[in-house]
């Protein structure tokens, strides 16, 4: 069988059958099935910002798929990029590279702040999130800490699916099974909403960073490989820390030599306004995980990017060697994608719109404070943004699980063509790098209806 792929071709009955077959044969990711069973909603065009359902409806998809599709929908570029390297070698044999994969490490890193960086590509940020821990703990027993297990984290962030990346951060989100990795610490993360300690915002927030200090010297340095963080928790509410955290982390990861790991799945490759997060501060991590902007999920790949210093340690002989290996980490097609993405978001300077466009975004959104119901607006710092809704703002009191945010606000957001699958108690905003300012105006004003219909909806 075969899909049909306009909207206009695709008939009542072969949507009745699509849906049924997804019905019995799949799992949606972090889904109940009972809650999609037989309206599970089929996108099959896009452009720009938008996209298309088979029965013809548009809407805007303010969450870029999944934090990923930042140069946009319908990149045609890309696709023929994709298809050029499939039809000369899709693959090479073990061992060997490929063109794309070479100029994309080079791309990379003239990109990153570090010139000199190696980059290890795998296929996802997961996996990006493995390999980063994997190689600070190497790396540690090549410079003298031959007992280095531990990695210390935050509670709340959310850093991958698989079994160790769970381990960090305990994110409600991530699902842990048990049990969690060996040696995977816990320490408070930043809330700017809610803070975790009495005091000036400033104050507080390096107060946290000590925490990772403290167990660190507790713990014992010479057990510590890492300390892995993101720039920005998206996890966690869209949690932008003033700069002082983060110089913070790099004295203490310094001081204790642990690797110091910037999360940047999510914020990677422009999504604050930079290439990469940390520059924002003037700060340089040791690894990076990137995976998600890179191709602007045209396909999968993701990277663990070591700055010149860890990457030369694995220069040597046997013992040096970093024996780790991902089949399908840094495929052609996926490199290919991913080269012809970052061309586009030079040519049209999509890492300078997401800063301009940014800042109008978080500008607009604070006429929401009208609405009763919302308590903090977060953002500012590039294209990610948030919107906190609290059932009474001056107690910063959270509404109870009954109230039903999270199934009546993405309804209520779908009903105005706006796509925020993750609207609850935050409302993130996390659109394509190429958003206009009408279309920032479009999501403000299908935010602001959607606020007014859950407000009376609430007897507000």
């Amino acid at each position: 069988m075969t899909l049909n792929t306009t909207p206009e071709t695709t008939s009542g009955e072969r949507i009745e059958e699509l849906q049924q077959m997804a019905g019995d044969h799949m799992f949606m990711h972090a889904a109940q099935i009972n809650d999609w069973r037989g309206n599970l909603k089929v996108y099959v065009k896009g452009d720009g910002v938008w996209v298309e359902t088979l029965d013809g409806q548009r809407h805007l998809d303010a969450m870029a798929g999944l934090w990923y599709k930042s140069a946009g929908y319908g990149r045609t570029e890309i696709a023929d990029a994709v298809y050029a390297q499939m039809t000369a070698i899709d693959s090479p044999p073990a061992g060997s590279s490929t063109i794309p994969q070479i100029e994309l490490s080079g791309k990379v890193a003239e990109l990153y702040p570090d010139h000199g960086a190696r980059s290890f590509f795998v296929s996802g940020g997961s996996e990006a999130v493995e390999t980063a821990v994997k190689m600070a703990k190497k790396y540690s027993q090549l410079n003298g800490k031959g007992g280095a297990f531990k990695v210390v984290s935050r509670r709340y962030s959310y850093h991958g699916g698989t079994a160790m990346s769970v381990s960090l951060g305990r994110s409600p989100a991530a699902d842990p099974m048990g049990p969690e990795m060996p040696g995977a610490l816990h320490v408070t993360n930043w809330n700017s909403y809610r803070l975790p300690f009495d005091g000036d915002p400033v104050d507080v927030a390096v107060k946290c960073a000590d925490e990772m200090e403290e167990v660190i010297i507790h713990q014992g340095p010479e057990t510590v490989a890492a300390i892995i963080a993101e720039p920005v928790s998206a996890a966690f509410g869209i949690q932008i820390p003033p700069a002082e955290y983060w110089h913070r982390l790099r004295e203490i990861a310094d001081k204790h030599k642990v690797v110091l790991i910037a999360d940047e799945v999510i914020t990677g490759f422009g999504r604050l306004g930079e290439w990469f997060g940390p520059t924002n501060w003037g700060i340089q991590p040791d690894i990076t995980t990137v995976a998600k902007a890179i191709t602007s999920g045209y396909a999968p790949l993701g990277a663990a990017i070591a700055t010149k210093r860890i990457a030369d340690a694995f220069i040597g002989g046997p013992d040096e060697t970093f024996r780790h290996l991902i089949t399908f980490g840094g495929h052609p097609i996926a490199s290919a994608a991913a080269l012809a993405n970052l061309r586009i978001f030079e040519r049209e300077d999509l890492v300078g719109n997401s800063k301009r466009m940014g800042t109008y975004l978080f500008e607009q959104l604070q006429g929401l404070y009208n609405r009763k119901i919302v308590g903090d607006v977060r953002g500012g710092l590039g294209l990610l943004a948030a919107v906190e809704l609290v059932a009474d703002r001056d107690s910063k009191t959270a509404f109870p699980p009954s109230a039903g945010l999270a199934k009546k606000l993405p309804k209520m957001l779908f009903d105005r063509d706006i796509i925020s699958f993750r609207a609850g108690d935050v409302i993130s905003i996390c659109p394509p790098l190429c958003i206009s300012k009408d279309e920032i105006d479009f999501i403000i004003s299908a935010i602001d209806g959607a606020l007014e219909e859950l407000e009376n909806d609430l007897g507000f």
